[in-house]
């Protein structure tokens, strides 16, 4: 695991439109009963301009960012070693359909323990104005060789 990636900041991502029926699969995906998931209706009655998209859908987003770190040549990074510890999200506003986002991720930690490494890396999403939405945090931990 290379140490050096901490402060690394990768490119932002292309834009990713939300779209209502993904929002839906999601939804259904995590087991989400809230109307303002499913229910565009519900959504606009909740004061929203459209679907709203669960808590967690903020990962398909940071996925693309982490697909990034897997790529990197230098990071030291074996997939099949790779195990997702923690995650977290700090939002500003929830991700409602329509919403064209972009991403960008910085590692900011590499630690080593007992052969082991963990990665901390946040993706700040933002939307089509530049507006920050949420910060989505991963932690991968990346299994030493046996």
């Amino acid at each position: 695991m290379n140490p050096d990636l901490v402060g690394r900041a990768f490119e932002k991502t292309n834009s990713y439109l939300v779209g209502r029926e993904k929002v839906r699969e999601f939804s259904r995906a995590v087991f989400s009963s809230s109307p303002v998931n499913l229910s565009v209706e519900a959504a606009r009655d909740a004061g929203y301009p459209d679907l709203v998209a669960p808590p967690t859908f903020a990962i398909v987003v940071q996925e693309l960012t982490l697909g990034q770190l897997l790529a990197e040549e230098d990071a030291g990074i074996e997939l099949t070693h790779v195990v997702h510890g923690e995650q977290r999200f700090d939002y500003s506003r929830p991700i409602v359909a329509g919403d064209e986002l972009t991403a960008q991720l910085n590692v900011t930690s590499v630690k080593t323990l007992g052969g082991n490494a963990m990665v901390v890396a946040e993706s700040v999403v933002t939307d089509s104005e530049g507006e920050h939405v949420v910060t989505a945090v991963s932690t991968l931990v990346v299994r030493g060789d046996a």
